[in-house]
């Protein structure tokens, strides 16, 4: 485990220790015995303070919600430095690994020599593993001209490098809380999860050493982030995090002798946009392509990225299940699978000891996913099946789709009497909460 930090750390490893032996870490004590109100729990995409933004009028339904989020604590000059390409920047959802996505492309095409996207999939996990490490893109790039093998540890993979699969062997999970229509930072805390001793061993290929230009150059990145969609309140500190990246490798003197170029693209979350933004990407001569945002997104378009033989690294997929796609060895992400995040997950709701849990999530891989990693967890903690309400929706199939209708789901949660509701999701699903509101659940702030 990484180490835990925060106020509450040594309670969160008491908890996890009693959730190992199967017992529900609070259930005898809940906070306050209530039988008519509801805690609500979120994660990743609703755990930002552009969520509140959904809510509108309404905004004040979340405060008190707690949830989790894959998250590394930011040091103040990185923020600091997302803030000069985007000084709006209101929030840094896998802003951390974002900016690692990209430095690890560059500096894993500077080691082979070339923009071929085979060659640069090579030496992606071994950019993380066994060799001399460096933190800054300027230092990393510089050893990767000599020749020379190095371990990067960047911002969001700072203890572990990669699995063989491609993914973070480790992760920093944060147990955030909204305040009054924003996030209480003062309450956030951090604990990790993962095991050190999962990173692969492999060695890649030779690194080659710099000899003047490279014909193939220069390294094109191609975007595939939703700056539309449901998933578009996650889109600045994403781009912040790719934008500031490309920018300090080009003021370090670039990949194979040229500035890096960055085609800007959408997904849309929606399965039409991403796939005609991938095959732009791929007209255009893109060599790697970081995204999508979302987990589905990326298990619609990644056959065709497969197929041109392309790199797909996405900074914020979280589907436990792309870990075994079939992706010949041209997939890759920084951000951590849910079955990391599941235990993190079900520590925050049992700590407030309920009696009665619903997991609503949207019916796609990504939620689906978590909401199974959550129950299992629940289940090893001793939470029973009687105890546990599972729930999916149908998100909105695009911005002129009607928007969600959980009429019936909000009066089931509370025909059931829950007392924590878990919603996994994205913007829409503030309409969750909304009928929650509507169908008269007395929610806790």
């Amino acid at each position: 485990m990484l180490e835990s930090h925060g106020p509450r750390a040594a309670a969160l490893v008491a908890c996890g220790a009693l959730l190992l032996v199967g017992t529900a870490c609070g259930a005898d004590k809940p906070e306050e015995a209530t039988t008519t109100q509801v805690r609500l729990y979120g994660t990743d995409g609703n755990m930002t303070n552009a969520y509140a933004v959904e809510l509108k009028e309404r905004a004040d339904l979340i405060d008190g919600m707690k949830g989790t989020t894959p998250l590394t604590p930011l040091p103040d000059a990185f923020k600091n430095r997302l803030r000069s390409v985007d000084p709006k920047l209101g929030d840094y959802l896998y802003a951390g690994e974002s900016y690692d996505a990209v430095i690890i492309s560059a500096l894993a095409a500077q080691l082979a020599g070339s923009t071929e996207p085979g060659e640069i999939a090579k030496q992606i996990v071994g950019v993380t593993n066994n060799g001399q490490r460096c933190e800054e893109a300027a230092d990393c790039l510089r050893l990767a001209r000599d020749g020379q093998d190095i371990e990067y540890r960047g911002v969001s993979l700072n203890r572990a490098g990669f699995t063989d699969a491609g993914e973070p062997a480790t992760a920093s999970y944060a147990t955030l809380t909204f305040g009054e229509r924003t996030l209480d930072d003062g309450k956030t805390e951090f604990v990790g999860a993962g095991d050190d001793s999962a990173a692969s061993t492999k060695n890649p290929p030779r690194p080659r050493k710099q000899r003047g230009k490279v014909p193939s150059a220069p390294l094109v990145l191609g975007g595939l982030l939703p700056r539309t969609g449901d998933l578009a309140l996650s889109y600045p500190p994403l781009a912040a995090g790719v934008a500031l990246a490309v920018k300090e490798i080009n003021s370090a003197g670039g990949v194979l002798g040229e500035p890096v170029v960055w085609l800007d693209g959408d997904d849309g979350t929606n399965p039409d946009v991403a796939r005609a933004t991938v095959a732009k990407h791929i007209r255009e001569g893109a060599h790697v392509i970081i995204g999508a945002g979302a987990s589905g997104i990326s298990r619609t378009v990644l056959p065709d990225v497969v197929a041109a033989g392309r790199v797909l690294f996405s900074p914020s997929n979280t589907d436990a299940g792309l870990t075994s796609m079939e992706d010949k060895g041209l997939y890759f992400r920084t951000a951590p699978p849910d079955s990391l995040q599941g235990r993190a997950l079900a520590d925050v709701i049992l700590r407030d000891g309920p009696h009665r849990i619903a997991l609503v999530a949207r019916k796609d891989s990504y939620g689906e996913g978590l909401q199974e990693n959550v129950r299992a967890e629940l289940e090893r903690a001793g939470i029973g099946s009687d105890r546990v309400k599972l729930l999916t929706y149908e998100p909105p199939a695009d911005a002129k789709a009607p928007p969600l209708d959980f009429t019936a789901g909000a009066r089931e949660i509370k025909e059931y009497g829950a007392e924590a509701v878990l919603i996994i999701g994205f913007a829409e699903s503030a309409q969750v909460i909304r009928a929650l509101a509507d169908s008269g659940v007395q929610i806790r702030h």
